[in-house]
């Protein structure tokens, strides 16, 4: 597990500036205003900040945006940095900001003078959401960058009592679920997501795990006829946080956690297949939602429900063109065994109806290339049948800068995965991809049952760097779910 470096707050001791001799970044607002710390800093520069301050090249930042100043004459510090932020700087700025600091966070230690500014709190998240590094398997050097450390002085430290929890509850959550998307498929088979989850009964997280004998005693077999093909055996794991009103029905949050997706018999093709480490990243997302909430005490009911498979080619593996029956006792026409997540998903959704009647029940799932042809990698794409549920995953999703679009549904889509041979197929060709696959998920929501999908095939995992995260998995979605279980679930 990747442990996040966590910030402290504090007030402003001018003696600890003049003998840090890591990296100090200075928040200015405005050409020539400097806050005590600032002129600090600028005295021991002999005017050299007051200088850059009063430059147009400060000028010329834009809100967030930074600066370096490096081997600055009179201080001890290696560099120092000049960050421009308003002190009512719009949060998601700052939170970007942040992550411009904490591109430096590993193996530094960091002082950041904030002065009076409001959203430090959001300063600091960034700050440490981009402070990741998944090296678990680099060969060790000495001179390896370790440690580090965020230290921020702020003008009223009273303000930010209890931030250093907050964030280390959302950095541990989203730290998670990065660790396991990104881990490779020989590394964390389903046994070993399994392992992993069942630790976090540490934290008070009840957690069972249902076996193949207990899955087909279950009639899951359209998961099983996924997982048919591979030598690691299915499993699905049950975590259940009980926080909330002993009376009160949970949540749900459903995972689709194929450990590698070779496409099966309907096998993809070579180049970027090795990306498919990632087709795990629902269960990535329910298992760091899980741990945010635990480790926060979150005063909810949540079930986290993730279905582990793994799809191979095998001579056992399910073919094009077989019918599988799934636990809600539909069946169902394999046309392409590529489209295996809603295979996955359908029967742990069923389960989670049955076993838990929720409130609300949301499924993750990195389920078509078609949303990423429509949205890209800045939105995942949003289905639901109950507005209240899914306005309230928006306004989350929006407050904590997860990018979040609603996609269309509607009868006529529906019509697209109608079978001759069987109740439905899994696949209703090229048009609508994303739409039909929602479609097909929705054939396993009861009546009455708040729903919303989401595919997260653009967003669970990235090839460039972003502002709060490194290349590769970003964690989408933990800070988002974490926060509608605080608005809407919380007792």
């Amino acid at each position: 597990m990747t442990t996040p470096i966590l910030p402290e707050f504090g007030d402003v001791n001018l003696d600890l500036i003049d003998e840090h001799e890591g990296r100090i970044t200075v928040v200015l607002s405005e050409p020539g205003k400097l806050h005590p710390a600032a002129r600090r800093v600028n005295k021991l520069m002999r005017g050299a900040l007051l200088r850059f301050a009063e430059s147009k090249t400060f000028e010329k930042l834009k809100e967030g945006e930074a600066h370096e100043l490096a081997f600055p004459t009179g201080l001890k510090a290696d560099a120092v940095q000049v960050v421009r932020l308003e002190p009512r700087a719009d949060q998601h700025v700052v939170r970007k900001a942040g992550g411009l600091i904490g591109k430096h966070l590993i193996g530094n230690d960091i002082l950041v003078l904030a002065g009076p500014l409001k959203h430090a709190d959001d300063l600091a998240l960034g700050a440490t959401l981009r402070g990741y590094a998944f090296d678990d398997h680099k060969s060790k050097k000495d001179d390896a960058p370790k440690g580090g450390s965020l230290r921020l002085m702020v003008s009223r430290p009273v303000m930010f009592e209890g931030a250093r929890d907050r964030i280390a509850a959302q950095t541990d959550g989203v730290f998670f679920t990065r660790d396991l998307v990104n881990e490779p498929a020989n590394v964390l088979t389903t046994t070993e997501f399994a392992d992993r989850l069942i630790d976090l009964k540490k934290l008070g997280v009840k957690v069972k795990v249902l076996d193949e004998p207990a899955l087909e005693k279950l009639g899951m077999r359209a998961l099983l006829a996924v997982g048919q093909g591979s030598e690691a055996p299915s499993k699905v794991v049950v975590m259940e946080w009980m926080g909330g009103d002993a009376s009160a029905a949970p949540l749900a949050l459903v995972g689709k956690g194929v450990v590698f997706d070779t496409g099966g018999i309907s096998i993809k093709p070579a180049a970027g297949m090795e990306d498919m480490t990632m087709d795990m990243g629902g269960a990535g997302t329910v298992a760091g939602v899980m741990k945010t909430l635990a480790t926060r005490k979150a005063k909810a009911n949540v079930v986290g429900l993730v279905g582990l498979v793994e799809n191979m080619p095998d001579g056992r593996a399910q073919r094009p063109g077989d019918i599988v029956a799934s636990m809600k006792g539909d069946t169902i026409e394999v046309i392409n065994t590529d489209a295996e997540g809603r295979l996955v998903l359908c029967d742990v959704m069923w389960y989670a109806q049955e076993e838990y009647k929720p409130a609300g029940m949301i499924d993750l799932a990195t389920l078509t290339g078609a949303i990423i042809i429509g949205l890209g990698h800045e939105n995942t794409g949003v289905f639901s049948n109950d507005d209240t549920l899914c306005n309230g995953l928006l306004k989350a999703a929006s407050a904590e800068g997860e990018g979040a679009w609603r996609m269309p549904m509607g009868p006529g889509y529906d019509q697209l995965i109608k079978s001759h041979k069987a109740d439905m197929k899994n696949v209703g060709g090229r048009t609508a991809g994303s739409i039909t696959a929602a479609h097909f998920l929705g054939r396993f929501v009861k009546d009455g049952q708040p729903w919303i999908h989401l595919d997260i095939a653009g967003t669970a995992q990235v090839a460039q760097d972003g502002p709060l995260a490194p290349k590769g998995a970003t964690g989408w979605g933990v800070l988002a779910l974490n926060r509608l279980v605080l608005d809407m679930f919380e007792a």
